[in-house]
């Protein structure tokens, strides 16, 4: 009795009511989206709404499960766990149900699906943690750091192969989980700059951004030039980063696909398609404009109704919330995602146990990706890469995995007074 007492007492029932209400919105959402004159009933199993219930009840019943486990099962699982979802992964590519262009599901029979690449994320968090929490492992050592690298790049090469360029994209934001436990911080700003010279390499001449190049490293050698070792470098990247300019546009349009060039030439507005490629982002943000600031009223909005955006229930919900609640309603979505990320970083910076600790950042990193992607996506500021928006989105397979990414540092969590500090 004490037992379940203390068990009910430690799950941090804040984080549970985050995630009830963050699913309790998306359901009423994709009841608007999709919204069926004949099918009224929010409870009707023959649409998406009435099957996201089901969704809803049944990831529920996850959480339980998982809060019942023992906790020392989930580290001593993750190899299994990452082995049998690196198995369905190669299932896929071979007998895989083909869903807008990417083979990325496996038919469950009765109209329902399941796509492994959801569940390669909490499996790759589970594995990358029981490995970086090992004794003798430090993420600075180069043999570390290719093991833990290799972790995450064999899943995100498998879903790339489907292909499916928004979960392939995802797994990238582990990286903040190894720059937690240890790694430079010289690593994200070389991605960062790499990141600016490939957006204006594409924007402007070569020879323009190579010219604020050399004012850049003229400053920085004048200021810091004394200290050899940092001038070498800078002088060793200068010449690397005048490289990768004059290689962007030979890359760009010989190594990405059609669709993919078009995609981000629409965003970095290169070119104006609204009726093509640009048609459901510019649908997408009209709808959202047209929220205005209170919204039009649920079940009011017009470009809702008569379904202007396409995959409005998944990757494009948001623009439901924005229609009919407004700017109002889409800043209080955004608060609960912003708090739920906040809280989950709490979690995991109070662990006693480096797993638990790692993991909750795997978490966060995964959960803030989605959020960040999916609503850039929706509003205009990144290329339609078909990723949900977490415990909103219509599916079962994505709202089973957050769920059960979520509720296992949850368990996690609740037991860490009785884990030893060492590696679980």
């Amino acid at each position: 009795m004490n037992n379940q007492r203390s068990f009910f007492l430690n799950v941090d029932w804040l984080t549970v009511l985050l995630y009830l209400a963050l699913c309790t919105i998306g359901w009423f959402n994709i009841h608007a989206a999709v919204y069926d004159e004949n099918h009224q009933s929010i409870f009707d199993m023959d649409t998406e709404y009435g099957k996201q219930f089901i969704f809803i009840v049944s990831a529920l019943v996850i959480g339980i499960v998982i809060l019942l486990l023992e906790s020392r099962f989930l580290s001593a699982l993750a190899p299994f766990i990452y082995i049998v979802t690196v198995l369905l992964l190669l299932l896929v590519l071979v007998a895989g149900h083909n869903v807008g262009g990417n083979q990325a599901w496996i038919d469950m029979g009765g109209g329902f699906r399941l796509q492994p690449s959801e569940f390669a994320k909490f499996a790759t968090c589970l594995l990358l943690a029981r490995y970086l929490s090992a004794t003798n492992v430090k993420v600075t050592d180069p043999k570390s750091f290719l093991i833990a690298g290799g972790i995450i790049l064999l899943p995100m090469v498998l879903i790339k192969l489907q292909p499916d360029d928004g979960s392939t994209l995802v797994f990238c934001s582990l990286i903040f989980v190894l720059y937690r436990e240890g790694l430079s911080a010289y690593f994200l700003v070389i991605i960062g700059l790499l990141a600016t010279l490939f957006i204006s390499s594409l924007l402007f001449n070569a020879w323009y951004i190579i010219i604020v190049m050399i004012v850049v490293l003229a400053l920085l050698l004048f200021m810091f030039g004394r200290n050899r070792k940092f001038a070498t470098g800078l002088i060793i990247g200068f010449v690397v980063a005048v490289g990768f300019v004059f290689a962007v546009k030979p890359l760009y349009q010989h190594v990405l696909k059609p669709h993919q060039r078009v995609r981000i030439d629409e965003v970095l507005g290169l070119s104006k398609d609204l009726r093509g490629v640009g048609y459901n982002q510019n649908q997408s943000k009209i709808a959202i404009g047209s929220g205005r600031v209170w919204g039009k009223g649920y079940l009011q909005g017009t470009q809702t109704k008569y379904s202007f955006v396409p995959a409005q229930s998944t990757d494009f919900i948001f623009c439901t919330v924005g229609e009919e609640w407004g700017f109002a309603g889409s800043v209080v979505v955004l608060g609960l995602y912003l708090f739920l990320l906040l809280r989950i970083i709490v979690i995991a910076e109070r662990q006693r146990a480096p797993f638990s600790r790692i993991y909750g950042y795997g978490v966060a990193s995964i959960i803030f990706c989605h959020v960040v992607i999916n609503i850039a996506m929706a509003i205009g500021y990144m290329p339609v890469i078909g990723i949900p928006l977490p415990f909103i989105s219509y599916g079962g397979s994505s709202l089973w995995s957050f769920t059960t990414l979520l509720f296992i540092l949850l368990k996690l969590d609740s037991s860490r007074m009785g884990l030893s500090t060492d590696r679980y």
